[in-house]
């Protein structure tokens, strides 16, 4: 075995506990194209070809992977039960007032803290409908 077999074996392991450690997909690339330099240099002792194919098979193992990685990587929304009272009418309960953070509607038998979409303060007793939720408010405007 050479030394070049030996080095190249040494970059792929390396890479290998590396890519282990951060599962983030970020040196198994390197790993591959390690191993496949290895290989090659049980074949050949020049050195510029074992870096020929250690480029070559990493840069192939990026662009083959890489449509995968890039959907793993994709954060998909969460659906949640809250997702069902966008659309929904509701009564202000207490008056919403962006400036001052206040505000309370209900919806469905349900009461939520809420802040106008507009930034425009609604009163209490009038009627509104729910356009999204940030965190645990909901966001709405007058019906």
């Amino acid at each position: 075995m050479s030394t070049m077999t030996i080095i190249w074996l040494v970059i792929a392991i390396v890479m290998g506990v590396l890519e282990a450690c951060t599962v983030q997909l970020v040196s198994l690339w390197f790993a591959i194209g390690g191993v496949a330099a290895c290989i090659t240099s049980l074949f050949t002792d020049k050195l510029y070809i074992q870096l020929i194919v250690f480029v070559v098979v990493t840069a192939i193992a990026l662009i083959a992977t890489r449509p995968i990685v890039k959907r793993m990587k994709q954060k998909r929304p969460e659906a949640t039960n809250a997702d069902r009272y966008i659309g929904k009418h509701g009564i202000v309960v207490q008056d919403i007032d962006n400036a001052r953070a206040k505000g309370m509607v209900k919806v469905d038998n349900e009461k939520w803290t809420a802040r106008s979409a507009d930034a425009q303060p609604i009163k209490q007793g009038e009627s509104i409908i729910v356009t999204a939720i940030e965190g645990v408010k909901l966001i709405v405007t007058k019906a």
